[in-house]
């Protein structure tokens, strides 16, 4: 597998009208959203201090960390897909809370996260029409991934967006405890990175934008997840291989 990387779309200047140059998004543009929009930025301080205190310390991975690296994704894909602020607040607004049924649940966190959204966003000046968009969106993100509107594409793929990225395995490897700690049994690296390699194989990015940052490093990401397994399968004695 070894996918051409296609040249980025231009902006639509008539549509975006703010692009900032953030470390956090490692140097790519994006639509700074809450300078567009000041309820966004009240939301976003009460849902991340909401996760920090209040997520369960096990989760390593579906934690605050991960809601800014969505949203921050969210914001990168909409400057390359053009979207209009609109489209982009239902957007980022479905990132930020589409983990927060974690507060309340391991299991179809997504349904529970459609249900806190309806709870809380009229307080933040939020329209019934935005706040279904929103729930439709958080929906989305359920797996397998099945996004049909654009929207739905941009937030699958901001979701996963660090398959493509150098922080692959460190990423996994919190995925990996996270699963083991709440799964209530340790699940060993070998199955592990199976796992992962049938994932990222049924896996695709469905933005262009996406395609063009992400597949050349998520193709290496793989050669080097099937590198692992095979030095697992030949390198750990057979006595203890289940451990691994």
């Amino acid at each position: 597998m070894s996918p051409q990387t296609q040249e980025m779309p231009a902006p639509d200047t008539q549509t975006i009208t703010q692009i900032n140059l953030d470390p956090v998004q490692n140097g790519y543009p994006h639509i700074p959203i809450e300078e567009s929009f000041p309820e966004c930025t009240r939301l976003r301080t009460e849902i991340i201090a909401l996760l920090v205190r209040e997520l369960p310390p096990q989760l390593y991975y579906h934690n605050s960390k991960h809601t800014v690296d969505v949203c921050n994704s969210v914001e990168r894909l909409a400057f390359y897909e053009r979207l209009d602020m609109s489209d982009l607040k239902v957007t980022w607004t479905a990132a930020l809370l589409h983990d927060t049924g974690f507060l309340f649940s391991y299991n179809n966190n997504e349904l529970l996260a459609c249900r806190f959204a309806q709870e809380i966003l009229p307080g933040f000046g939020y329209k019934d029409a935005e706040i279904n968009q929103v729930s439709s969106l958080i929906m989305a993100t359920t797996m397998p991934q099945t996004p049909g509107c654009l929207l739905e594409r941009i937030i699958c793929d901001a979701d996963l967006d660090y398959l493509g990225r150098n922080d692959f395995f460190i990423t996994a490897l919190r995925l990996h405890r996270e699963w083991s700690e709440n799964s209530g049994k340790k699940i060993p690296f070998k199955n592990w990175y199976e796992k992962q390699r049938d994932f990222m194989v049924s896996h695709r990015y469905f933005t262009e934008s996406a395609q063009s940052l992400r597949n050349n490093r998520k193709a290496k990401n793989l050669e080097m997840v099937h590198e692992l397994i095979e030095m697992i399968d030949t390198s750990v004695s057979p006595i203890f291989r289940k451990n691994y």
